[in-house]
């Protein structure tokens, strides 16, 4: 049974690294079977809900997560920044359906940082969040420390050890979003 994963960007910032990481993981998960696609937070309408447009029909904001949630599994690349994650992922999910969204959608964390952690405390601080929006963690995380020391867009992870973590991650995610999706079990809207 074939199965839908995006892959999302956790960064509005151009030509972020966490883009490259989702593009690069793409292609990958292509190879697992699954029909995988990129979404960026670059496309988020922050337009609309400037000045807080909370439970109002927004229709650029509504469109975008529909892109984001239209899957059978997600996938989140989420840079550290400041010791966390970007204020436009929480944006993001602040203007998702409560509590309905994450309903037992099935999803995993990569992390990417300049530092020597590969945002640990961001995508831990992500997981207490999507925890608490009942989805369904994948417990396998990776962390891409220093990455403009072991990751090229084009050749991919330099890091012998992390690219066998990545490819276990890819391989087993794959693997319970399509047991997931066979079990009948759907998501929220």
């Amino acid at each position: 049974m074939d199965s839908r994963i995006n892959i999302l960007s956790g960064t509005d910032r151009p030509g972020s690294n966490a883009k490259k990481v989702a593009e690069y993981l793409k292609p990958l998960y292509q190879q697992k079977g699954t029909r995988a696609e990129v979404v960026s937070l670059e496309d988020f309408p922050m337009e609309e809900v400037a000045g807080g447009k909370y439970g109002q029909d927004l229709s650029g904001v509504k469109a975008f997560r529909e892109r984001v949630l239209d899957a059978d599994g997600l996938v989140m690349v989420i840079p550290e920044y400041n010791g966390s994650f970007p204020g436009i992922l929480k944006v993001f999910i602040d203007y998702l359906p409560f509590p309905s969204a994450f309903q037992s959608l099935p999803i995993a964390f990569v992390g990417e940082a300049a530092g020597a952690f590969g945002a640990l405390r961001a995508v831990e601080q992500m997981q207490l969040i999507c925890a608490y929006r009942n989805a369904l963690i994948y417990p396998e995380r990776v962390f891409l420390q220093r990455i403009g020391n072991i990751f090229d867009p084009e050749k991919g992870i330099k890091d012998e050890m992390t690219s066998k973590l990545l490819a276990s991650q890819i391989e087993g995610f794959s693997t319970f979003v399509r047991q997931h999706k066979s079990e009948g079990v759907s998501s929220g809207d």
